[in-house]
């Protein structure tokens, strides 16, 4: 009885604070916002109104629209350029200083059996950001001697992040009500059911904030494609007849030493098969059919 008396008084006495409380902050708001009526009021007197037109409305909220957008830019860039090595190097010493990185690095060489006929084939991935990308293509294309390819794509997912977010407030305000139900569950399979379903609610928030945060990545650093090759040498022929005729004569010289080399090599791997099998098999050959001979001498009758 003593408890629940104490209990009421201490409602009681809450109760008045929180009305004093309540009475001294709206008179603090009243206050306030008389102030601020005030302040209004003169700064209506002292400033001037100004027109403004319309064009200038639309293009000041186009302006606001556009610096708003979020747009995944990304550029292909194939370019010649005289050592690819260098060049790579180069476009990594470029992208750091833009603020960005060098995500992956992949270089390729050419089969040839005459060294100086080789190609080298670099190719880099760059993430720079959205704002340094035309400086950035701008730096790259200056390595090359000669640009191959250049491409620039865009892709404008600015109504896709807004419908993330307002999915994702959805879905925030529909966990908060699921937590005030769960909290008036009167028993535990209720609890249950409501607990699965804040769960399928979370997961799908996580989700929708994943996707959200991929496409602020991708549009705040774009992607740079830079391939680069080794310029190709066109081999004119310029060769006189007897320049060819000396290019004939060495081309036969050079088949008939490859026959001669390859008899010999075949007579030379040959020997130990001749020595070692051919000429034993022979042998035992030719003793096999002398006894065969010998036996059917021997049972051939002798005529009278």
């Amino acid at each position: 009885m003593r408890f629940l008396s104490l209990l009421l008084l201490l409602a009681v006495v809450c109760s008045g604070c929180s009305r004093e409380a309540g009475v001294e902050q709206s008179a603090q708001t009243r206050a306030n916002t008389a102030q601020l009526a005030d302040t209004s009021r003169q700064a209506e007197q002292t400033t001037t109104a100004q027109p403004v037109s319309l064009v200038a409305a639309d293009s000041a909220e186009t302006v606001a629209l556009a610096a708003d957008r979020k747009i995944i830019k990304n550029a292909e860039l194939t370019l010649e350029v005289t050592s690819p090595n260098d060049a790579q190097r180069s476009v990594a010493s470029i992208a750091e200083s833009q603020g960005g990185f060098v995500v992956t690095s992949e270089t390729k060489i050419s089969e040839n059996h005459d060294p100086s006929k080789r190609t080298v084939e670099v190719k880099l991935i760059v993430r720079v950001p959205a704002k340094q990308f035309d400086a950035a293509l701008a730096a790259f294309e200056k390595l090359s001697t000669n640009v191959i390819h250049r491409g620039i794509s865009g892709s404008d997912v600015t109504e896709e992040f807004i419908d993330l977010e307002a999915r994702i407030r959805t879905q925030k305000a529909l966990e908060l009500q699921f937590i005030e139900i769960m909290k008036q569950a009167d028993n535990i399979s209720d609890a249950l059911e409501v607990q699965r379903q804040i769960a399928g609610v979370r997961t799908e928030i996580e989700k929708l904030d994943g996707r959200k945060r991929f496409l602020d990545n991708r549009a705040s650093l774009s992607t740079i494609t830079v391939d680069l090759k080794s310029p190709v040498f066109i081999a004119v022929n310029t060769s006189s007849f007897g320049r060819s005729l000396r290019e004939s004569v060495s081309d036969s010289v050079g088949v008939a030493s490859a026959i001669v080399l390859g008899l010999t090599r075949f007579f030379i791997i040959m020997t130990p098969i001749l020595v070692l099998i051919i000429l034993p098999v022979g042998l035992i050959a030719s003793i096999f059919i002398r006894r065969v001979r010998r036996v059917r001498l021997n049972v051939t009758p002798v005529s009278e």
